[in-house]
């Protein structure tokens, strides 16, 4: 009967009246004047429940903090519902504050208990966690949560056997459940059953067939495998429903890269480009794609169009001087003296990182009467990491002095010799690897011609008469 009036309660609470809040405050008014008076607490509580399914949290827990006072039945379910409620919201000490309220008011509530369990999790206190869900299995062997939970605990603290035994016992309640299915698999893939995570993984792909993540998972174990056909299959599956994951970009890339398609690759280093536009990596693969693929004019228009963008790139720079060397255009003298100035910068900015460091150190050792040296933070921009700024630290040395460094003559009777000018070094490492070797069908020439019959001896019988 206390089960008919709750349904009906959630049944007509949002017809009668304008709003559901209003109907359910009529339904409890009915309630409380009939003979099932004890149960207006619970229907209280089913609003509770309503406002946070329809995610209005604050009257959710106003409606709860009422209970606080009330019997000890009543209050341990408000004080767990309000544990939850401060968990989704992220507020750890308040939601262990109103589990503890709830243990307290009722030992053997196991929701509590999990949610005890849950702050602790939370706080990295695995141990004490996979405790409480144990006391709450012992009050209820039935509670999915709370073996789900002790699982984890477990697969957090390595003990992966036992792990792995809480999820087939869960896994025997939910069968279709993709969660339960993909620990089983997770953890035989972290104890290398290769073949049993496999099929696990093949499990969760019946289930959830369009998971880009899972697709990935089982492409990086066939690549493991060396299956790279498989491997490709996966991967490019995993690309179709999330084409934004940037190290499936990157594997497609290579795939094509080593099977020889590298015009194949440009369209996944150009996707990676746009979406990590302030990394030069990609745009420099692009290129020597485009350099591989004998589009050599597409190439030098790819690498003009990056020096643009990162005057400073070292290795860009490297790339122009080859290129417009070997088509032999008169811009290659214009990008050597810019590699030359580049070179120096970056050979300074090292410099200056190094010195830092080495006063910084030195200012450390110093007492506090001494004249120590001034550190000043600063950040240089890096191009050839792609934009991306790194923190160095400048020395400025103090005193009366100059900072400038003296320039020292050599008084010997010797004549003066200046110094050879350094060569520019053009030579450059491609990002997409050395390229390999194409094998040679050319047929072999002979220089001499040869006698087919020299190591031969001659007999009596072909001798003239």
């Amino acid at each position: 009967m206390e089960r008919c009036i709750k349904t009906a309660a959630k049944i007509i609470s949002p017809s009668i009246e304008q709003s559901f809040a209003t109907g359910y405050d009529w339904c409890i008014d009915q309630v409380k004047s009939s003979a099932y008076m004890e149960l207006s607490h619970d229907l209280e509580i089913d609003k509770a429940t309503m406002y946070m399914k329809q995610k209005d949290f604050h009257l959710a827990i106003e409606t709860l903090k009422s209970f606080e006072k009330k019997d000890t039945k009543v209050a341990s379910t408000a004080a767990t519902n309000l544990s939850f409620l401060y968990f989704l919201e992220n507020d750890v000490s308040q939601a262990g504050k109103y589990a503890d309220m709830a243990v307290n008011k009722n030992r053997y509530n196991p929701s509590a208990l999990v949610n005890k369990g849950n702050c602790l999790y939370a706080s990295k206190d695995f141990e004490k966690a996979k405790d409480y869900y144990k006391e709450a299995l012992q009050n209820d062997s039935s509670c999915v949560e709370a073996l789900y939970n002790l699982g984890l605990a477990n697969k957090k603290l390595a003990r992966l056997d036992d792990s792995l035994d809480c999820f087939y016992k869960l896994h025997a309640i939910l069968k279709t459940n993709p969660q339960v299915v993909f620990q089983i698999a997770d953890i035989h893939d972290q104890m290398d059953s290769t073949a049993e995570a496999t099929e696990w993984f093949m499990q969760v792909l019946s289930l959830v067939p369009t998971d880009p993540q899972i697709l990935a998972r089982v492409g990086e174990i066939f690549d493991n495998e060396g299956d790279k056909s498989q491997a490709f299959q996966y991967h490019f599956d995993s690309y179709r429903y999330f084409p934004s994951n940037i190290e499936i970009i990157e594997w497609l890339g290579a795939y094509y890269i080593d099977t020889q398609f590298c015009e194949k690759a440009i369209h996944y280093f150009e996707r990676a480009a746009i979406i990590q536009p302030n990394q030069i990596k990609w745009q420099l693969m692009v290129a020597s794609c485009h350099r591989r693929s004998g589009n050599y004019q597409q190439a030098l228009d790819t690498y003009k169009s990056i020096h643009r963008k990162f005057p400073d790139n070292v290795e860009c720079l490297k790339f122009l001087v080859r290129l417009c060397s070997d088509l032999g255009l008169s811009e290659a003298q214009d990008y050597a003296t810019k590699l030359k100035k580049a070179e120096k910068a970056k050979e300074l900015k090292e410099q200056r990182a190094n010195s830092g460091t080495r006063r910084g150190s030195g200012r450390n050792r110093q007492g506090p009467g001494s004249a120590g040296s001034v550190t000043i933070a600063g950040s240089d921009r890096d191009s050839g990491s792609g934009g991306s700024r790194k923190s160095s630290a400048v020395g400025i040395r103090g005193g009366s002095g100059s900072g400038r460094k003296k320039m020292t003559f050599d008084e010997s009777d010797q004549p003066y010799q200046t110094t050879a000018k350094a060569d520019i070094d053009v030579s450059y490492s491609d990002p997409l690897g050395p390229q390999v070797e194409r094998p040679k069908t050319a047929a072999r020439r002979r220089d001499q011609a040869e006698d087919e019959f020299g190591d031969e001896e001659l007999g009596d019988d072909l001798l003239p008469e």
